[in-house]
């Protein structure tokens, strides 16, 4: 199989990372791009633009203001900040009734949204387990164009530059899609 993609000029991420990704970053750089809020400041820094960041939670005890900090918000994501292939990500489309809404059209609690940053915070969806903070940002929306595409959440278009020049792109399926498996490169 490996073969075959290859002579397709298919790079498979396995070969990505050997050949690319750690022959030319040194891995102590890797704390830089493992930790979203870090990467978040960074790209801020670069005038790239990201989503705007609602606040973050780093200890159980601010778990408590939380309702305060979101009542403004009728929809956000949290998330990880050093989870990995979407894991942990929830996304709140709407509020109800002191409820929340979620992406996949399931309702949860206060409880239930506290549980997850809980969970968040524990490590649960990190890199190693190690203990964590949840992100709260701001809920990017899809284009219509990725309706097709879309499945509870909204398809990632990376474009992989290499020593400063565009060298492949990839569709990243949300977590729980139908193609996220099958995801391949086009190397050129």
């Amino acid at each position: 199989m490996i073969n075959r993609l290859k002579e397709k000029g298919i790079l498979a991420i396995n070969r990505r990372n050997a050949d690319y990704t750690f022959g030319y970053n040194p891995r102590r750089l890797y704390p830089l791009v493992d930790d979203k809020l870090r990467t978040k400041e960074l790209a801020g820094a670069a005038d790239i633009a990201v989503p705007e960041l609602y606040g973050v939670v780093e200890v159980a005890g601010q778990v408590r203001g939380l309702t305060e900090q979101l009542k403004r918000y009728k929809d956000f994501v949290i998330k990880p900040a050093h989870g990995s292939g979407g894991q942990g990500i929830l996304v709140i489309s709407e509020r109800l009734n002191g409820n929340f809404r979620r992406q996949d059209g399931l309702v949860i609690t206060l409880d239930e949204l506290n549980f997850h940053i809980f969970n968040v915070l524990s490590g649960l969806y990190s890199l190693g387990g190690q203990a964590d903070a949840a992100m709260i940002e701001y809920r990017v929306m899809f284009d219509p164009v990725f309706e097709a595409v879309s499945y509870q959440g909204v398809p990632d278009i990376r474009i992989i530059v290499f020593l400063g020049v565009p060298v492949m792109s990839m569709v990243v399926f949300p977590h729980g899609h139908p193609a996220a498996r099958r995801t391949f490169i086009k190397a050129p």
